[in-house]
């Protein structure tokens, strides 16, 4: 669906929209522009670490058969998805080069794709819709088996009966979906989520490497606390008001902001959040001469240095 939505999307802006080449110099877009730059490094990380939150993808990570056809699936998922967005990335530069944005009254540059859809004939346009509603829907089905496995399995370990976890899960919907038509930009609170995942996936990821074995899910947290504080601290500085620094946790200003709050947020959440996580554990160990745990409520013996140890210890946990 998603192929057959693509290849009728790009056939007939191709034969239906005009480009106004006097647009193209005038409209800057091809312009070198320091979001631009900026953009190159926070999209890849906001996305790439946001992912590790979707369960949707572990689930079909872990029914993979083998490693092998794990790099195969992702190798072509990346090859498809790459292709995709850059396609539909493309559509706000077409709309800006038609004349459909900013339109009159001007509308914002988030909605230049629906405005270029204006332009195509009535069918397109409805099966455009029908395909869009059906792939969101398929993709909300996603969610919610992800929500329920994770709460049955991660949350209750499988001691609470499913039924009553499906029930928590359409509750939970509720507020999701008032959120989602209070919230006066969802751009940032995809942002704000980007901040959070920025801030702990990069300290979560060490511990898979078999060469960090002593790193556990204590480390995880204060790190990821830890690199949202470094943000307040950073934007506290940067703006010189501690008021400002705390706006910039919530992204009040957007990604547009014009200057270098949003790159350094998320330069600083990742990077600060694994060195006080390290730091931390290690002021924690010199000084009790015990491994921290959130496993249970207490801390492990500092003789768990070597794998062997450090592997029975965590099946304890």
């Amino acid at each position: 669906m998603v192929v057959g939505l693509i290849i009728l999307g790009v056939i007939t802006v191709g034969v239906e929209t005009k480009i106004d080449r006097s647009l193209i110099d005038s409209s800057g877009l091809l312009n070198a522009s320091l979001l631009g730059w900026q953009l190159i490094y926070i999209l890849p990380v906001a996305v790439l670490t946001n992912d590790f939150f979707i369960s949707g993808f572990w689930m079909r990570t872990f029914a993979s058969k083998t490693d092998k056809d794990l790099v195969i699936g992702t190798s072509i998922a990346t090859v498809a998805v790459t292709i995709i967005l850059g396609l539909v990335g493309a559509t706000g530069l077409l709309a800006a080069w038609t004349g459909a944005w900013p339109g009159n009254p001007p509308q914002g540059g988030d909605i230049a794709l629906f405005l270029l859809l204006e332009q195509l004939p009535a069918w397109v346009v409805g099966i455009v819709l029908v395909m869009v509603v059906s792939l969101s829907t398929a993709a909300f089905d996603s969610f919610q088996s992800a929500m329920v496995s994770t709460g049955s399995n991660d949350l209750f370990r499988n001691k609470l009966d499913l039924l009553w976890i499906r029930l928590a899960v359409v509750l939970i919907i509720f507020p999701v979906v008032v959120v989602a038509l209070k919230s006066p930009d969802i751009l940032q609170v995809y942002l704000i989520s980007d901040l959070v995942s920025a801030s702990s996936i990069p300290v979560l990821v060490i511990g898979l490497n078999d060469a960090c074995y002593w790193w556990r899910g204590f480390e995880v947290v204060v790190g990821g606390l830890g690199g949202l504080l470094t943000v307040f601290i950073f934007g506290t500085v940067y703006f010189r008001n501690a008021h400002e620094g705390a706006y910039l946790l919530l992204l009040e200003n957007g990604l547009y902001a014009g200057d270098w709050s949003v790159f350094g947020e998320s330069t600083v959440a990742g990077q600060s959040g694994r060195a006080i996580a390290e730091r931390f554990s290690r002021r924690v160990r010199r000084c009790t001469g015990r491994w921290p745990s959130l496993g249970r409520r207490r801390l492990w013996p500092s003789t768990g240095l070597s794998v062997a140890s450090s592997q029975a210890q965590g099946a304890e946990i």
